[in-house]
């Protein structure tokens, strides 16, 4: 199936060939299993303590450290039986039996290939931005862990996202560091016989070279495609310069690259996934891609095509508002697309555009990527289930007539990998607990073996996480300060900041105003107050960049430095710069509490608050995003009433205050109230709860699980079922489509009875099916819930006995104590291969 792998020695020829274990150090540097594996970091920090330290990468380790080193430390007994006993366990890890193989034995998936913009797998690799990369890296590592057979497709970034310089008047400044790739844990995807495998892709009328890589995840392979290739033109070379970068045009080919590039390197390495998932519209050029191959294989129509491939084709939407999905314009469509359509799709141009489009008829709208996956997917997703009903309200048009809770929307809740986030502190009283094994299964016995920890232990936990934590913030404001230019005064003051005994609050995010991450700030007084209490004192530490052009942003970011400088804070309150995945991990692992005040509904999921769950923290959020299915008192605290309140200054000053008065009355107190030992036992009450109740639920083990049972499997299944017989099911299912849409309109209600009887009613309803099989569609009565609750959707049984020749009559008997008037007949198709709204949205009502 796939080409034949390539050795380190294939690499750049910078290893010394002549030390005996040096493809082993190669192979464990290689596989950033090592990200979620800290037992192998001594073998990195023996070879070079202080550029481990600087960098966290292996491979630039073993890059640089001198042969002389090498040697000395494979001579060494302790040192080699360490790295052999390192390569034993990562054997095992690829070849035991996981959660996948050990209960799906004959399921039909052979391969899943992930398609994301960016990936968040460990600072040495940085191609990502944030919470997209963050969900991304963390189902691919917890896909590792479970056995599930995904592979991966993304760009290489020649300089990723900016990194943050916070100068003295707290104004952020953006620098652009190259990626080397020589220096990244990555390698040159090569042929059998040695050549480089680069994918070639068309753009506007030019060709573009993709160079490709791979990147090993434990059992999971992330294959990168870059334009930095030397025999593109220099604007052609740029393309993949940085992560959301410059315009839409780079955008588009961006997303040429991603969606068709991805698809074209599968097919050169023989890959042949039953279900390509999409996270998030980026990559939903691939729609077209993959029908276009396989029209061309089968000789089918590209309608028929894509009947088939898209039954493979999962679409998860991680946005909560419509500005929020890419739209690009007729012209520059037509600039990239317009021979694509004609001669890679045989299509009529407008007719690629309609499968973008809400109106296929509105020639000035346009083209919308997420309306693209949608019309070639055959399950959508929204990433909390708060989402799924924002996600049902934006695709709702795409739906019309049809109740908005049937808008084909699910949802799989995001869930992050609690071994990369967790800290050592925290890994060794979960391990006391639940076993070294415990994310790798179906968690069932992980919240009450957690439960049991007693509260000496988890209390002691915590104390050394937030010690630990507070040694490198003092060691990383220190080191800030000198690069801002801040004086020997400020810089000296870093090393003593903080007091490891005092209540620690943490924000960390990207700065943009619907965050809201100056909402602390809305009464200074008080919140300096809160701070400066000379018994219970409380200490905040914030981080995050602002994207390059958004200048609200950084005035957010501005606000809260400038603040600290002019009331002299910095004992208090610290903004660590250069936001990233290193900073995060100590963040997450430190503090007691993280705050979370995003304006509702716009947080899809967050999954920042989640990373503290494993490491004993407290989350204090607005009831958005993730939070508003996991928030209990027991288990936290939450902000707002579980409404949406647009951006109002109003209630933004009432959350506000609502937030001063949970730290005052309820968080500061619970803290500092102490047993007699010395424990706060409500605070680890809470803290317990949280640790056993929510670490499960929002893993990724959970999260990647949920997607292979409830859309992995099944899109998996029915794909194979279409694309079998050379995809006759796609004719079939096509004719039926068109048929239907010819004939429907001219269906019409006709006389309809209503009888009393004991506890309910007796429907009776006849209908002119115009020529329409019965067998093709289905009446219901429908009646709208009560007070919250689900809508009654009652399916009518055909009479035949009662059937005329132009009629068709439809009875239904309801036990109910609502009003006959309460409830509407409706017909839609009825298909029992043809997922209706999604693939067939017609319905009809009766006036």
């Amino acid at each position: 199936m796939k080409k034949e792998a390539f050795t380190s020695s294939q690499l750049y020829g910078i290893l010394p060939t002549d030390i005996d274990g040096i493809e082993a150090l190669a192979e464990l540097a290689l596989d950033l299993r090592w990200s979620w594996n800290h037992a192998v970091d001594e073998i990195w920090y023996q070879l070079d303590p202080d550029l481990w330290m600087e960098t966290h990468n292996p491979w630039v380790v073993l890059q640089n450290v001198s042969h002389d080193q090498l040697k000395k430390q494979m001579a060494d007994q302790t040192f080699r039986g360490t790295l052999d006993e390192m390569m034993k366990a990562k054997e095992k890890s690829l070849t035991d039996p996981a959660w996948f193989q050990m209960n799906h034995t004959d399921a039909p998936l052979e391969c899943v290939a992930y398609f994301s913009m960016e990936f968040m797998l460990n600072e040495a690799l940085p191609i990502y931005v944030g919470g997209l990369g963050n969900v991304a890296g963390d189902q691919l590592k917890s896909a590792s862990d479970l056995g599930v057979p995904v592979i991966a497709l993304g760009l290489l970034y020649q300089q990723g996202y900016f990194r943050q310089l916070i100068d003295p008047y707290g104004t952020q400044q953006e620098l652009f560091p190259y990626n080397d790739p020589g220096q990244l844990p990555i390698t040159p995807l090569r042929l059998p016989n040695g050549e480089w495998l680069r994918v070639k892709v068309i753009m506007s009328g030019h060709t573009v070279w993709l160079r490709t890589w791979q990147v090993q995840v434990g059992r999971v392979k992330l294959y990168l495609m870059d334009s930095n290739d030397p025999t593109n033109m220099p604007f052609h070379r740029s393309i993949t310069s940085e992560v959301y970068g410059g315009g839409l045009e780079l955008r588009i080919q961006q997303e040429i690259i991603l969606g068709i590039g991805g698809w074209k390197l599968l097919k050169a390495m023989n890959i042949s996934p039953e279900v390509c998932h999409m996270n998030e519209g980026h990559a939903a050029f691939l729609v077209l891609e993959r029908a276009g191959d396989f029209m061309k294989e089968n000789n089918v129509t590209f309608e028929e095509a894509l009947a088939v491939t898209r039954a493979g084709n999962v679409f998860t939407t991680h946005t909560a508002v419509a500005a929020g999905f890419d739209h690009f314009s007729p012209a520059l469509m037509w600039q990239y697309f317009g021979n694509y359509a004609k001669d890679e799709l045989n299509l009529d141009f407008n007719d690629l555009l309609a499968l973008g489009r809400e109106n296929p008829f509105n020639w000035s709208a346009y083209f919308n990527m997420a309306y693209l996956a949608i019309h070639g997917s055959g399950a959508i997703n929204g990433v909390s289930r708060l989402h799924k009903d924002v996600s049902r309200r934006l695709f709702r048009n795409l739906f019309p007539r049809w109740p908005i809770h049937e808008v084909p929307v699910g949802s799989v809740t995001n869930g992050v990998h609690m071994p990369s986030w967790d800290s050592v502190f925290a890994d060794k009283i979960w391990t006391h607990s639940c076993g070294k094994e415990r994310w790798r299964g179906e968690l069932e016995t992980v919240e009450t073996d957690i439960f049991s920890a007693s509260d000496i232990d988890l209390w002691q936990f915590r104390k050394d996480a937030r010690n630990h934590m507070i040694n490198y913030i003092r060691e990383r404001f220190a080191r800030q300060s000198k690069d801002s230019g801040q004086s020997l005064e400020i810089i000296e003051r870093a090393k003593q900041v903080f007091n490891p005994a005092t209540l620690t609050l943490g924000f960390a995010r990207r700065f943009v105003p619907y965050k809201r991450p100056n909402l602390l700030l809305h009464d200074t007084e008080r919140l300096i107050r809160i701070l400066t209490n000379p018994k219970h004192p409380v200490q905040l530490v914030l981080a995050g960049k602002s994207p390059p052009y958004d200048e609200s942003g950084k005035a957010l970011i501005r606000q809260w430095v400038q603040f600290i400088q002019q009331h002299n804070l910095y004992d208090h309150v610290v903004f660590l710069s250069d936001y990233d995945m290193l900073l995060t991990e100590h963040l997450v692992q430190g503090v007691d509490v993280w705050l979370n005040t995003p304006r509702r509904p716009w947080e899809a999921c967050g999954t920042s608050g989640m990373k503290v769950l494993v490491n004993g923290g407290i989350n204090l959020s607005e009831l958005d995003g993730w939070w508003a299915e996991a928030y209990t008192p027991e288990v936290g605290w939450a902000l707002g009433d579980g409404q949406e309140h647009g951006d109002d200054p109003t209630w933004d000053a009432l959350e506000a205050t609502s937030l001063y008065d949970l730290l005052e009355e309820e968080v500061v107190p619970e803290f500092y109230t102490r047993s007699e030992n010395g424990i706060p036992e409500p605070w680890v009450a809470k803290m317990r709860k949280s640790m056993s109740i929510l670490t499960p639920r929002f893993s990724a083990n959970r999260a990647v699980r949920e997607y292979t049972e409830k859309y992995y499997l099944p899109a998996a299944a029915n794909y194979k079922k279409r694309a079998s017989n050379g995809g006759c099911a796609g004719k079939q299912i096509v004719n039926t489509l068109h048929d239907l849409q010819t004939k429907w309109e001219h269906l019409q209600f006709g006389e309809t009875l209503i009888e009393n009887i004991e506890g309910g009613y007796h429907f009776t309803i006849r209908i002119a099916l115009n020529h329409i099989s019965p067998n093709d569609i289905s009446v219901e009565l429908f009646a709208e819930g009560i007070n919250g609750s689900l809508s009654e959707i009652i399916t009518m049984r055909l009479d035949p006995l009662a059937d005329s020749q132009m009629e068709h009559t439809y009875r239904a008997q309801i036990h109910t104590t609502r009003e006959a008037s309460d409830y509407t007949a409706r017909i839609i198709p009825s298909h029992e291969d043809i997922s209706v709204p999604l693939e067939n949205n017609l319905i009809l009502w009766q006036r």
